[in-house]
């Protein structure tokens, strides 16, 4: 097949996930066409089934505000046209599906039936796309998708009760390469560096931003470390980190947390690491909460939006209601207080993430290519 796929190309968990899936659709064969503003985080190495085309948007001083959603449906046209591209998988009802919509109904004047698949992520349904500015468009983009996807029950749920959806909702779960993280090299990094042999290392990786609760963060390890060393990594960069460090100061703890800023060394952390903590207001899905349990890291999180498909109590880790941070260390104690409780804890963590590896996710995406461009044939 020849698949073209439209992400934002940056370090949040949708264009990593469109970025993964493209790569692995390439490793089987499919060729695969990223169409953006800006060449992906994680699309590193491009090969014979992987391209990579910039979204050119130029200014004129008509404009206020560039059209990206013009320039990224011109360009999905003369790509398509270009490549005999078969198939559109767009990450983000808006701007991408209205984007390719546009496409879709501009090639229909050529006589090319171009079928569309949608995966909405979160922000674009819960946060922005649920903005009244926004709300038609989003539902239209919705309802003119030939397919589409959710990345949890969690979010087809919230995706019914906020807009007027008339298509089914599929829902395929993000996923990690098992395989990929286990298998990587991690002689750059070593333990030592961050924490004692003695210290528990606990991490959170996010932007930072208000939803994440980054203060909820400080205070369960505040609790943490008064009751066994510890060591805290905050991996990431966002509004909310300023905030972050000053609290670390207030509380007496700056020489216990390592705010490392956009990292690409994740793995590295995440292998040394022992907790993980994702106390967010929401989450889709949790897709930092899964890369840590592949490096067999427990997670302590709300019960929120998708995280309780995710992170399963008593197995990989607790779930607390949002902004329970007393019960939220409680669980972060009873994991990290005794070896043989955090062992297997960790040897769950990796089992559950087993279920969501890449090989057992990507067939159902594949299915759904094939009912697309079947209805389009009819």
């Amino acid at each position: 097949m020849k698949i073209a796929i439209v992400c934002y190309p940056t370090f949040g968990g949708s264009g990593v996930v469109a970025t993964e899936l493209g790569l692995e659709l390439a490793h089987r064969g499919h060729e695969i066409h990223f169409i953006t503003y800006r060449q992906p985080v994680r699309l590193a190495l491009l090969n014979q089934n992987v391209h990579y085309h910039e979204v050119n948007v130029p200014e004129y001083p008509l404009f206020h505000y560039q059209p990206y959603e013009l320039a990224l449906s011109s360009k999905l046209v003369d790509m398509v046209k270009l490549y005999k591209i078969e198939l559109l998988h767009v990450h983000y009802a808006i701007p991408h599906a209205y984007a390719g919509y546009m496409a879709k109904q501009m090639l229909k004047d050529e006589g090319i039936d171009l079928p569309m698949v949608t995966t909405l992520h979160g922000t674009d349904i819960t946060l922005v796309g649920n903005h009244p500015f926004y709300k038609t468009a989003v539902s239209f983009s919705i309802n003119k998708s030939d397919i589409v996807t959710s990345v949890s029950q969690s979010l087809k749920d919230d995706t019914y009760k906020h807009f007027s959806i008339k298509k089914d909702i599929h829902v395929i779960p993000n996923f990690i390469e098992l395989d990929k993280h286990r298998n990587e090299s991690l002689i750059s990094c070593q333990r030592s560096v961050m924490a004692e042999k003695e210290e528990r290392i606990v991490t959170h990786i996010s932007n930072f931003r208000k939803v994440k609760r980054i203060p909820d963060v400080i205070k369960i390890f505040f609790k943490i470390q008064q009751q066994i060393p510890a060591k805290l990594m905050m991996v990431g960069d966002g509004p909310e980190k300023e905030k972050a460090e000053r609290m670390c100061e207030e509380l007496g703890i700056q020489d216990k947390v390592i705010f490392f800023g956009n990292s690409n060394e994740i793995d590295q952390i995440l292998s040394y690491s022992d907790l993980f903590l994702l106390p967010s207001e929401t989450e889709s899905f949790g897709l930092a909460a899964l890369e840590a349990m592949a490096w067999s890291v427990p997670v302590i999180s709300t019960n929120s939006g998708g995280l309780p498909e995710v992170n399963f109590p008593g197995q990989s880790g607790y779930l607390s209601d949002v902004g329970n941070v007393d019960e939220m260390a409680e669980n972060a104690l009873k994991i990290l207080s005794n070896n043989s409780t955090l062992d297997a804890f960790k040897s769950n963590a990796l089992t559950v993430a087993k279920q969501f590896d890449i090989q057992n996710i990507l067939p159902l995406y594949e299915d759904l290519y094939h009912k697309a461009l079947n209805e389009t044939k009819k």
